[in-house]
């Protein structure tokens, strides 16, 4: 399992690269539950952020199905 570190890394690594290959993604980012949470001072884990971090690659993975080297780097 990967660590918190590992994960806001990776986070940050794949929100750059749909930010600076594929912009018109931005929208669904923000969209996304996992980044509006419904609670005051949700707690963020491991867990969490090995979810939002799948949603994003999922996210790339079928907007970009021939670009597999955006998806491989992660």
């Amino acid at each position: 399992m990967k660590t918190e570190a590992e994960l806001n890394r990776n986070i940050v690594k794949i929100t750059m690269t749909i930010r600076n290959e594929f912009p018109e993604l931005m929208k669904f980012i923000n969209e996304m539950p996992v980044t509006i949470p419904n609670l005051e001072n949700p707690e963020i884990n491991i867990k969490i952020l090995q979810d939002y971090f799948d949603s994003l690659k999922d996210l790339l993975r079928k907007y970009a199905p021939n670009h597999n080297g955006f998806i491989n780097n992660f």
